[in-house]
């Protein structure tokens, strides 16, 4: 059953990026109200829904982002501050209303930035990788996801075609260094890299920021509307879930499960891989998940980055494979032909 998110104030609308799911109330359910900006907004959240989840829904209705949010709510104290808190954990009525401090992003450049830098990412070892992805309470999370979350195609998808997803932060452009021309912090070989896998794969950009952040770097680095490769489709946080780990808690990751649920007739686990920085990412999708070295410091390693071209001749050279999700992608760097 999927939970779901709705407005009280007519005028007010939800992301471009969701859709709202009219699914009645479950005993696994309940109904918040969230006051911000005079208005009032309904929430429909599960038990095993993260803070950082309740935080995604109240963006969907408001654009404030979860990072700008603050939430009150009686006798609770600062627990809603942990994204990681369990809501099922928190002594929450529908009958009582929180208020959501929080103000929505004017300048996106500032909005980048200010995300915190991830980096100490994790090894979760192969087990518990696996334990995470068929837990019960995570696919279920990405049940609800698929009814909740709308994915324009930008470009049809093309019958016969792999499929690359793809970061943005460190994969494609280094957002932390500065510099006067966006062109400066993209990653080298870029255009020549989508040019040319995309003879063989239909290419999805999936970032952990906002879509307006998403739009806004695509078109600066002239990815949006290049004439050699179109882009099949843009995904933002918002497609994202939290998962629990055993190990690590709770944290959030990129399930491919939602781009196979919604375009199953033309892509599946045997046809897709993903390029991320951040092994996390990759969980619930693990035989699909490269993990790409990431891009830093650009005006110091662009002259010597050299990923992408080999990333290139990698794909090119497993994309007549029929099954991608056997290969064994953290030795990428040494496949050929003879060992697949």
């Amino acid at each position: 059953m999927a939970a779901a998110a709705s407005s009280s104030s007519s005028s007010s609308s939800s992301s471009s990026s969701s859709v709202v799911s009219s699914s009645p109330v479950t005993e696994e359910e309940l109904t918040l109200t969230v006051k911000w900006s005079g208005k009032e907004y309904t929430v429909r959240v599960c038990g095993d829904d993260s803070v950082a989840e309740l935080k995604r829904r109240i963006c969907q209705l408001t654009t404030v982002l979860p990072k700008r949010q603050k939430l009150l709510y009686p006798k609770i104290g600062n627990k809603l501050a942990d994204d990681s808190v369990l809501l099922s954990q928190l002594p929450l009525k529908s009958s009582l209303k929180m208020t959501m401090i929080g103000t929505v992003e004017d300048d996106i450049i500032v909005d980048q930035g200010d995300y915190p830098e991830i980096i100490d990412d994790f090894e979760i070892g192969q087990n518990e990788t696996v334990d995470i992805k068929d837990k019960e309470v995570n696919k279920q999370k990405l049940r609800r996801r698929i009814d909740q979350y709308k994915i324009d195609l930008r470009n049809p998808c093309r019958e016969g075609k792999k499929l690359l997803v793809l970061d943005i932060d460190y994969t494609l452009f280094d957002h932390r260094s500065t510099a006067e021309n966006p062109l400066e912090l993209m990653r080298p070989y870029l255009h020549e890299f989508l040019t040319a896998v995309y003879a063989e794969y239909d290419i999805m950009i999936w970032s952990a920021t906002s879509m307006k952040w998403v739009e806004l770097k695509m078109g600066q680095l002239g990815v949006l509307n290049n004439p050699n490769y179109k882009i099949t489709a843009l995904l933002d946080h918002l497609a994202m879930i939290t998962v629990q780990s055993d190990s690590r808690g709770i944290l959030d990751c990129k399930p491919l499960g939602l781009i196979w649920a919604h375009f199953s007739e033309f892509y599946n686990p045997k046809n897709t891989i993903m390029f991320d920085d951040l092994r996390r990412n990759c969980v619930m999708n693990p035989q699909n998940g490269l993990i790409i070295k990431p891009f830093k410091k650009a005006h110091a390693n662009r002259n010597g980055d050299q990923e992408l071209v080999k990333l290139t001749q990698y794909l090119l050279a497993i994309a007549e494979l029929d099954d991608l999700s056997t290969l064994d992608h953290t030795k990428w760097e040494f496949f050929t032909e003879d060992n697949a």
